[in-house]
C-alpha cells in the first residue's frame, strides 16, 4: 500500500507500463494540455492497473488506494513530508495520563459530497465494518492490537459494538487502544480508518465501491465515469469539501495501458502532462531529460513461497527449497538491467527510510543487514538438499506475476536464473491482469509469487506483521511460532519499551529472512516519471497513497 503501501502492496504491478491513447482528445483537454494563457485547471496523466475496488474497507492494493487517497479523508492526512496532519480532526486530540484514550474533536465543515456533514458515527461505522469478521476485510489486521477488543471481534469472541471506538456526540470521537501506539497518528493516515456515510453504503448494499456512481467522497476529488472493470476515470473536483479553495485542479483524466511505448510519444507531443513509471528502456533514455523526476519508494519487492495449495503442502513447505530459491538469482543484474529505474538491490524486508532506532540515528535496514544474498554455489548446495529430502530428482513450480510488458520481461529473467543456478528446476510462468493475480493470491493458488509490498504507516511493524500465521495478508502458509510472538511482544508486551521493541523486530526480520527464508527479497523500488515542468506540487508519499493532488495545479 504501502505504500502499499500494499505502495500491498501487495501491490505488485511492475508496471512500468506507461500509456493514454485517449486523454488527449477533445477540445478542453487539448487547450489544457497544449497550453493556454487562461492554464487551464485540467491535469492528463497515465496509471498502469486497473482499479481493483472503491471500497476502502475492501481495498488492499496501491491502485485501490490511490483513489482513496484523492477522494477521502480520515482523521488525519499526509502533508508534502510525509507528516501526518489533522484533516477531519480538528487540532490534536486530548490523550489520557496512560495513553490509552484518545479523544478528538471534528472539523463541523466537513461534508460528503452529497452534502451531508461528516460525523463521529462515520468513523465508528466503518472501523467497526472494517474489524467485522462478516465483512471480510483483509486490512483488518491494522486494528489487531492497536483499537480495544479488536482482535477479540475478529476472532469471534466480541461484537463489532465492542470495539474501543465511541461518538461521544456529533463532533467527538473517543478511540480506546490497547495499549499505547507510537506510530498511531500514521497508522490513522491510512486509507482503512477513514469514515464511512452509514446510510449510503447500507442504501448500496454489495453495489457499494463497484464504480464511480456507487462511491460518496468526503476529500478533494469525486471519482466519476469509472463503470468498475473499464482501463478510464476522472476525478472532479468536490465543491463540498471543506478546503475547496486549496484545491486548484478542477478535473484530472486517467487512463490505463500495459504497452509500454505510446505514453512518451504522447508526453512529447505535450497531449500528456504526466506519464507513469518509466519501462527500463526508456528510463534509461530519459534518466537525464530536464522533466524527469525520480522518486525512491518505501516499496519493497520479493519471491513469496506459497507453502500451502488447495490445502496440501506444496514443495515450498521444504526450507531447503526455499532458501535455494532465494540465493539463486541475481539482484544486481536485474534492477540494473531489467528496471533501470533507480530501484536497488535489497537483502531484507524493511526497506531504507521507513523506520529508525529509538535514537533516532541508525536505519532498519542499516542495523538489520544482509539478510538473503545472491550466492548461486550455495543455493544449488541447499536446492540438492531439499530435492533429497522431499525424494524428488526435479521440480516444477509456477511463478505468477502480472501481464505487462515488464512484468513479463521480470518473469523470463528470474526463469533464467532460477533454472541455470538450481538443476531440475522446471519454472512455468503465468501472467495474467493485475485483478486476477490479487484473486489468485488471495485463493493461495501460485506456487511462486513475484510480491511488493509499500508502507502503511512509518515503522517497521507494516511490514514485519504480514506475515503472522494465518494473518489477512499472509496468503503463502507460512507459520513460525517464535516469529508470531516476537510480534505480539513488539505490540504489546514492549509497546513502551522502544529499545527493547525495536530489539524484537530485529530478531524478527531475521527469524523470518534468514532462517525460514519464507520471502526472497530482491529490490526497494525507485522510478523515474516524465512531469511536465507546469505540473506543480504533485506529491508522492513513501507511504499510504503513492501520491495526493490536493495541491497539484497547472502553472502556465
Amino acid at each position: 500500500m504501502k505504500k502499499s503501501k500494499f505502495y500491498l502492496f501487495t501491490v505488485l504491478t511492475l508496471a512500468l507500463a506507461l500509456v493514454l491513447s485517449a486523454c488527449g482528445t477533445g477540445d478542453k483537454k487539448e487547450s489544457a494540455s497544449k497550453g493556454s494563457s487562461s492554464a487551464e485547471q485540467v491535469l492528463n496523466m497515465i496509471e498502469p492497473t486497473e482499479i481493483p475496488t472503491g471500497d476502502p474497507t475492501l481495498a488492499t492494493d496501491s491502485a485501490s488506494f490511490i483513489v482513496i487517497g484523492q477522494t477521502m479523508e480520515g482523521l488525519y492526512t499526509l502533508n508534502d513530508k510525509d507528516l501526518p496532519v489533522p484533516a477531519i480532526a480538528d487540532g490534536k486530540p486530548e490523550v489520557s495520563k496512560d495513553g490509552t484514550v484518545y479523544t478528538f474533536k471534528l472539523r463541523k465543515d466537513a461534508k460528503w459530497a452529497n452534502g451531508e456533514p461528516v460525523t463521529a458515527n462515520d468513523f465508528v461505522f466503518s472501523w467497526r465494518r472494517a474489524v467485522d469478521p462478516n465483512t471480510g476485510a483483509q486490512y483488518a489486521y491494522m486494528f489487531a492490537d492497536v483499537v480495544k477488543n479488536a482482535s477479540a471481534i475478529m476472532e469471534g469472541k466480541a461484537k463489532p459494538e465492542d470495539l474501543g471506538v465511541k461518538a461521544i456526540d456529533d463532533n467527538t470521537l473517543e478511540v480506546t487502544l490497547e495499549q499505547p501506539v507510537p506510530y498511531l497518528d500514521s497508522l490513522l493516515a491510512f486509507g482503512t480508518f477513514v469514515p464511512l456515510n452509514e446510510k449510503f453504503v447500507k442504501e448500496k448494499g454489495d453495489k457499494f465501491g463497484t464504480n464511480s456512481d456507487n462511491m460518496l467522497a468526503n476529500g478533494p476529488f469525486k471519482l466519476a465515469k469509472w463503470d468498475g472493470t473499464g482501463l478510464t476515470w476522472k476525478y472532479e473536483k468536490n465543491d463540498k469539501y471543506y478546503d475547496k479553495d486549496a484545491v486548484k485542479l478542477k478535473e484530472i483524466n486517467v487512463q490505463v495501458s500495459k504497452t509500454p511505448n505510446t505514453a512518451v510519444n504522447l508526453y512529447n507531443t505535450g497531449k500528456v502532462d504526466r506519464t507513469g513509471a518509466l519501462s527500463a528502456e526508456y528510463a534509461k533514455q530519459y534518466a537525464n531529460n530536464k522533466d524527469a523526476v525520480k522518486m525512491v519508494e518505501s516499496s519493497s519487492w520479493y519471491l513469496k513461497f506459497n507453502q500451502l495449495r488447495n490445502g496440501k503442502e506444496t514443495p515450498l513447505a521444504n526450507v531447503n527449497i526455499r532458501k535455494g530459491l532465494a540465493m539463486a538469482f541475481d539482484k544486481k543484474a536485474y534492477t540494473e538491467t531489467v528496471l533501470s529505474n533507480g530501484s536497488f538491490p535489497s537483502n531484507g524486508l524493511v526497506p531504507k527510510g521507513v523506520a529508525k532506532d529509538p535514537s533516532g540515528e541508525t536505519d532498519f535496514r542499516d542495523e538489520s543487514g544482509d539478510l538473503s544474498t545472491y550466492d548461486p554455489k550455495q543455493a544449488k548446495e541447499y536446492w540438492e538438499k531439499g530435492l533429497k529430502e522431499l525424494g524428488v530428482k526435479s521440480l516444477e513450480l509456477e511463478l505468477l506475476s502480472d501481464d505487462t510488458e515488464n512484468a513479463k520481461k521480470t518473469s523470463e529473467f528470474f526463469q533464467d536464473q532460477l533454472q541455470k543456478n538450481l538443476p531440475g528446476l522446471k519454472l512455468k510462468l503465468t501472467n495474467v491482469p493485475f485483478k486476477i493475480r490479487l484473486q489468485k493470491q488471495d485463493q493461495q493458488d501460485y506456487d511462486i509469487q513475484m510480491a511488493g509490498w509499500g508502507a502503511d504507516y512509518l515503522d517497521a511493524m507494516t511490514y514485519l506483521d504480514l506475515f503472522v500465521t494465518n494473518g489477512g495478508n499472509n496468503k503463502a502458509g507460512y507459520s513460525n511460532k517464535k516469529y508470531d510472538q516476537l510480534i505480539n511482544d513488539a505490540k504489546v508486551k514492549y509497546a513502551n519499551d522502544p529499545e527493547k521493541r525495536w530489539e524484537v523486530l530485529l530478531e524478527a526480520e531475521k527469524i523470518l529472512i534468514q532462517d525460514d527464508a519464507a520471502i526472497a527479497p530482491i529490490y526497494q523500488r525507485g522510478h523515474l516519471t516524465l512531469t511536465q515542468p507546469y505540473v506543480k506540487n504533485f506529491e508522492e508519499h513513501l507511504f499510504g497513497p503513492d501520491y495526493t493532488m490536493k495541491n497539484t495545479y497547472i502553472e502556465k
